[in-house]
């Protein structure tokens, strides 16, 4: 939900077109037009941004995360260590993967164990995917500076608009 400029992130990356256009239709593939619940997604990219302390990558997800399903409570919380109360079985189990991946850059087998009856295989090459990626993301806005952007409310998330239509090959 930015003003009417594109998103800082668009602005600063698109500055290597060649490699901005690619990575772009990677990203979109992976949010919105992953095979993992929206709700996942999301709370998955959440915990990598506070992983990271990447404060831009929070604020947008925040929102997007929001409109995904997630409440304001369950964005909160994933501030936390996962095992809290209010998380379902699955939902800590992806808190829990987003916390290895970071930590040890693999997943445990005893996690694997877990999340292996409640995901496909498609589900968990795109869980480990996701992270990794929006933990790049993440790291590249760390290390370039780029600043937050100016937020409006009403409008509808710029940043899911110009996904959806790179995924289609508009962008």
């Amino acid at each position: 939900m930015t003003g009417s400029e594109p998103p800082n992130v668009f602005t600063t990356l698109a500055r290597h077109r060649r490699l901005f256009r690619r990575w772009l239709r990677f990203a979109g593939a992976l949010m919105p037009g992953g095979v993992l619940p929206r709700a996942d997604t999301e709370l998955l990219i959440l915990r990598v941004a506070h992983n990271c302390g990447c404060e831009y990558e929070w604020g947008h997800h925040e929102r997007l995360g929001l409109m995904a399903g997630l409440d304001s409570e369950d964005v909160e919380r994933v501030r936390q260590r996962p095992g809290g109360a209010g998380w379902s079985q699955p939902q800590e189990l992806l808190l829990r993967a987003a916390d290895e991946l970071h930590a040890e850059r693999t997943i445990s087998d005893s996690l694997w164990a877990e999340l292996r009856p409640l995901y496909s295989d498609r589900e968990l090459i795109e869980l480990c995917m996701l992270v990794g990626h929006y933990e790049m993301l993440a790291m590249t806005l760390n290390a370039l500076g780029v600043q937050p952007d100016r937020l409006r409310r009403g409008r509808p998330p710029r940043l899911a608009r110009l996904l959806r239509r790179a995924r289609r090959g508009g962008g």
